[in-house]
C-alpha cells in the first residue's frame, strides 16, 4: 500500500498554516491552533478517524478566532484532497452515528468531487467557553470547498453544547475513516459509474 501523506501550507495576511496529514496513521494530533476548543475537536477527528495530523498555526487571534478556524478548515480540506489523490480504490462513502450522554449526531460524507455542506445543528448555546459555535459552519464550509466532498451533519439530540460539538467531530472522524479507507474489492477501480470523480 502506497503512503497517503500530504503536506499543505496556506500563507495569508490573516493566517499562516501548515498541515501534514497521514490518512493511514495512528490517531495522533500534534501542534496547536491557538484555539483550545478547536484543538479538542481536531483531536477527536484524529483519534476517531485514525489519521495523524500535524498542524502549525499562526492566526490573527487578537481580532477573533474566525480567520484561524476557517483557514484551518480550508487547509485540512486541501490536505485530504491531496492525500486521497484520484480516489481510485477507496470506499468513497462514509457515515457514523455517535452518542455522548444525551447528545447524538450523524455525519455522512461522499468524496464526490462536488462541494456541498448540509448542516442541521441548533447549538443550545452561542459559545462553548470562549468558542463561538457559529465558527463550526465556517470550519466545515472551508473543508468541504477544498476537499471537494458532500457533507451532511445532523445533530439529532442534545442539550449540552459541548456534547453536541463533540459528537459531531467524533462522527466526522469516523465517517472520514470509512470513506477514505481502501476497499480491497475496488483496488485500482474508480468508485463511480462515470469513470471519474
Amino acid at each position: 500500500m502506497s503512503e497517503r501523506i500530504a503536506t499543505v501550507s496556506r500563507d495569508t495576511k490573516e493566517t499562516q498554516i501548515s498541515v501534514t496529514l497521514n490518512l493511514d496513521g495512528e490517531g495522533n494530533l500534534k501542534g496547536e491552533s491557538g484555539v483550545p476548543f478547536l484543538d479538542h475537536m481536531l483531536d477527536q477527528v484524529a483519534r476517531h478517524g485514525m489519521v495523524d495530523l500535524d498542524i502549525d498555526v499562526t492566526g490573527d487571534l487578537h481580532i477573533d478566532d474566525h480567520h484561524t478556524v476557517e483557514d484551518l478548515g480550508i487547509t485540512l480540506g486541501q490536505a485530504f484532497a491531496k492525500a486521497i489523490g484520484d480516489k481510485r480504490g477507496i470506499y468513497r462513502y462514509g457515515h457514523a452515528y455517535v452518542p455522548l450522554d444525551e447528545a447524538l449526531s450523524r455525519v455522512v460524507i461522499d468524496f464526490s468531487g462536488r462541494s456541498g455542506l448540509f448542516m442541521n445543528v441548533d447549538f443550545t448555546r452561542a459559545t462553548i467557553g470562549r468558542f463561538d459555535t457559529q465558527l463550526f459552519w465556517e470550519f466545515f464550509q472551508g473543508f468541504v470547498n477544498h476537499a471537494q466532498v458532500t457533507l451532511h451533519i445532523d445533530n439529532l439530540k442534545g442539550f449540552n453544547a459541548h456534547h453536541q460539538a463533540e459528537t459531531i467531530f467524533k462522527a466526522f472522524g469516523r465517517a472520514l475513516r470509512m470513506a477514505a479507507a481502501e476497499d480491497p474489492r475496488m483496488a485500482g477501480k474508480m468508485p463511480s459509474t462515470k469513470g471519474s470523480l
